[in-house]
């Protein structure tokens, strides 16, 4: 086991020093050392020689014992030893009532966030929506001032107008005076002399308000909407924050948007894809007419220049895309039946149709006589 180092040596005082060298040398190391300040391997180990040295030779009669036994004695060392000051004792003992109390700052409000859900033709071309938002506010009755209507303020007698507390502590080091902010006035010196009965003198209070939100043409689902000055008012006079409206956009029963574009899939027979067709289709704005042309293979995109979702950034919309779906019948009459099988002994295996199976796809048209 290493045996302990000399306790003037550790300090790098004389065996003669006086008490207040002794405790000049141990404030300089104890910052030196501790290990919340010096993060070497070793600054814990030597700290706490530091912080034992000074304990036996800050006290007489620990010191005397110590010059006449050195470290022998009851074989645990002196009463006292694990007693460390912390590095936040240190700093309050020789810095207290250094830094001057700060009063209280302007503080902007909080930012509030809202949902707002609106259809898919209310995306797409826009819409005015009114919410109702929990949010702070200056108090109605006293105008965010904290005091009954007529009355103003006093000096808060607390802190006698200083806006601020002191507190004589005694340490090791001697008597320190610690300053805090006051809590009656928060340091402004000042209290209402007849706080508002209204908000009991917080000058704010919660209260539901009705927004107006512009929903832009084009937008799409978690598209979101700042409102400046919307939010909870601040304090002190701080700005108040803004309100985040998020737009969900509901699903529509026909229409898919990829984008700016819009999709709808269109059922078809075979007859109509083979011979050609123009039919009705569904947009945004009401019906349109499509041409399929003839021989249309199923997943074909037709597209409608301008039916979609307006653009956000600039004018123009999108298209949109008719996906033709070729519907395959579950049921067919006997008639139907055997006109599909004329068609299919008119085609052969792997073969296209021809004129015959022009003329007997016309029959199916048609539909039986």
């Amino acid at each position: 086991m290493a045996a302990k180092k000399d306790y003037y040596e550790l300090l790098g005082v004389s065996r003669d020093a006086s008490q207040d060298e002794i405790k000049k040398a141990f404030r300089k190391l104890a910052f030196q050392y501790h290990p919340d300040h010096n993060h070497h391997d070793e600054a814990s180990d030597r700290f706490k020689e530091i912080n034992e040295a000074y304990q036996v030779l800050s006290d007489a009669q620990k010191r005397a014992h110590y010059d006449h036994f050195g470290h022998m004695g009851s074989g645990r060392g002196f009463e006292g030893f694990d007693d460390f000051f912390g590095l936040g004792d240190i700093f309050d003992a020789f810095f207290a009532g250094a830094a001057a109390t700060r009063r209280r700052a302007p503080q902007p409000g909080a930012d509030l966030h809202r949902q707002v859900e609106v259809s898919f033709e209310e995306a797409a071309f826009g819409a005015e929506k009114r919410i109702d938002v929990l949010r702070t506010a200056y108090c109605s009755r006293c105008q965010g001032k904290g005091g009954e209507p007529g009355t103003g303020q006093v000096k808060c007698p607390v802190c006698g107008g200083l806006g601020e507390v002191r507190r004589v502590r005694q340490s090791v080091f001697g008597r320190f005076v610690n300053r805090a902010l006051c809590d009656r006035c928060h340091g402004d010196g000042a209290v209402m002399s007849h706080p508002c009965v209204q908000c009991q003198g917080a000058g704010r209070e919660k209260g539901v308000h009705t927004v107006n939100v512009t929903i832009p043409a084009g937008a799409g689902d978690g598209f979101q909407i700042r409102l400046k000055g919307e939010g909870d008012v601040g304090t002190l006079g701080g700005a108040p924050g803004s309100l985040f409206i998020n737009v969900a956009v509901q699903s529509h029963p026909l229409f898919v948007r990829d984008g700016n574009d819009i999709i709808y899939d269109l059922p078809i027979n075979f007859a109509q894809a083979a011979l050609g067709d123009e039919v009705e289709v569904p947009t945004l704005e009401g019906k349109a007419r499509l041409k399929i042309a003839p021989g249309t293979q199923g997943e074909t995109v037709l597209h409608l220049k301008g039916k979609g979702i307006p653009y956000l950034d600039r004018q123009g919309r999108g298209d949109q895309l008719v996906r033709v779906k070729v519907v395959t019948p579950d049921k067919l009459s006997d008639e139907q039946r055997r006109l599909f099988q004329e068609l299919a002994d008119s085609l052969g295996q792997g073969k296209t149709g021809g004129q015959s199976g022009k003329r007997i796809m016309d029959r199916f048209k048609k539909g039986p006589k």
